[in-house]
């Protein structure tokens, strides 16, 4: 089963946001035209195209009466609207009419002011008598026709004049009711294109303009989950900050910030008792040392102090693996040659006594690296003592020191296979179950690298044996004080 991708936030605002401003317009559009239903308004525009193609197509015959030329525009006009009446009345008196007439507008429009509610009274843009508004009202003195303008002329209008007169009429069946079946159909039409480009802007608005609000509005959750990206081992006592966290996602930084604390309070318990127990084992482990120097010289005696050897180095590097924990103190710089010289010296005899040769390879010039010395003794010291312990007892031991501030430890014993080669890192895992080892020293190591910014890798290669390189930072300065050697012996 595929797993289902997180959702994005972003996405789902700005879908949620595009529809509902799609519902908001249908809902407002509906809200327009029930008024525009219940106010029964008129739209004159087709009326008015009628009175422009009747004047174009109006003429004189030789006797100089009113005629009206079939002219193409006429012609199409009139396929378009077979209805279509007019009444042309010329400044003599003349009438010409064709089409069903109603008769209130037979007479040519005398008296016709008298019976309207309202009209408006415009001329050609070249006139410069102002636009009226005609409306007869009832008032206390009866019915009265009102011819009004708020100014004398069109010369006192400074700015922009703009009449909008909206009248919509619908189709009627012979009783007077609307005809929806005709009508329905152009309602929902007109609708989509009203709103159809309406919806486009406003869409293409909120996807442009809606992420960068977002991304701005969690701009402060971004920076915490980067800094809980940064969070490890090493510093899990850090607490993220809360004060650009949105509120709805306060609560979940601050459980997290609750969660690292109670990890941290068990891995410092855990780490106490790891501690606490290798300090106890130290007493007893010198007490059976002490016996087993005061038994008599005989196989079974050695391979007891063998058996405690091992036992005091297991309490060693636990007590080395918690020290890492707490690993603090300022570094400082150190010729790694000099270093690896007198560490291959001290390990020179037990290399020898378990069948070894050792050789030591440095660079041709010093290689100053910025370290703790102690740790990184530590570190060499557990990779010198892995390689004598599973090396074969046979072959070469070769510790080599590069330019580029590596330490390699080359055996020629059966080597680690490549599916186990991470796995060797893991604390108390062992290649071979019957080893001597506890398993410890190359995890330690590697946490030594870690601390100091450097890496360990078994390195492949078609050689016999296992090659372990140590990478550590070279010195950026020679500046601080150079140590030429380990600050304390191991053997």
């Amino acid at each position: 089963m595929r797993k289902p991708r997180p959702r994005s936030l972003q996405w789902v605002l700005v879908r949620r946001l595009i529809i509902l401003q799609a519902v908001m317009l249908v809902v407002f559009l509906g809200l327009i035209t029930l008024v525009f239903f219940v106010a029964q308004p008129r739209l004159v525009v087709d009326n008015e195209a009628a009175a422009l193609v009747v004047g174009e197509a109006l003429g004189r015959d030789a006797a100089g009466q009113l005629v009206l030329r079939d002219t193409e525009e006429l012609t199409n006009f009139r396929k378009s609207f077979p209805n279509m009446w007019f009444v042309a009345r010329d400044e003599k008196g003349g009438v010409l009419k064709q089409g069903n007439v109603p008769a209130v507008y037979a007479s040519g429009g005398d008296g016709l002011l008298k019976s309207v509610d309202r009209a408006a009274l415009t001329f050609a843009q070249l006139d410069l008598r102002p636009a009226a508004s005609y409306a007869n009202l009832e008032t206390s003195a009866g019915r009265v026709g009102v011819l009004a303008s708020t100014m004398s002329s069109r010369e006192e209008n400074t700015g922009v004049e703009a009449n909008i007169d909206l009248q919509i009429d619908l189709a009627r069946n012979p009783d007077g009711t609307t005809n929806w079946v005709r009508v329905g159909p152009i309602l929902v039409i007109l609708t989509i294109i009203m709103l159809l480009p309406i919806i486009i802007v406003m869409g293409v608005t909120t996807l442009v303009t809606t992420p960068a609000v977002v991304r701005r509005s969690l701009a402060g959750l971004v920076a915490t989950a980067r800094e809980a990206g940064n969070i490890d081992i090493d510093n899990r006592a850090v607490q993220l900050p809360t004060e650009r966290v949105p509120q709805e996602v306060a609560p979940l930084v601050q459980a997290f910030n609750r969660a690292l604390a109670r990890l941290g309070e068990g891995y410092d318990k855990r780490n106490r008792f790891l501690t606490d127990a290798a300090h106890e084992l130290r007493t007893p482990i010198a007490i059976l040392r002490t016996r087993a120097e005061l038994l008599r010289e005989d196989p079974e005696s050695r391979r007891l102090q063998k058996d405690i050897e091992r036992l005091s180095h297991l309490a060693q590097q636990l007590l080395d693996r918690q020290v890492l924990d707490h690993a603090a103190g300022p570094r400082e710089v150190v010729d790694l040659v000099e270093l690896a010289r007198t560490l291959a010296a001290d390990f020179a005899p037990l290399a020898l006594e378990a069948g070894y040769d050792l050789s030591f390879e440095p660079a041709g010039r010093p290689v100053l690296v910025d370290i703790r010395s102690q740790q990184v003794e530590r570190a060499v010291a557990n990779l010198l003592r892995n390689a004598i312990e599973h090396g074969g007892g046979s072959g070469t031991i070769t510790v080599l020191v590069d330019g580029e501030g590596g330490l390699e430890i080359h055996d020629e014993g059966p080597g680690i296979p490549l599916e186990e080669r991470e796995r060797v890192f893991e604390p108390f895992y062992r290649l071979r179950p019957r080893s001597s080892g506890a398993g410890l020293g190359l995890n330690l190591a590697r946490e030594i690298a870690r601390l100091h910014g450097g890496r360990i890798d078994i390195l492949n290669g078609r050689w016999n044996g296992t090659h372990i390189r140590l990478q550590l930072p070279l010195a950026e300065t020679p500046a601080k004080k150079i140590r030429s050697g380990p600050a304390a012996r191991t053997s």
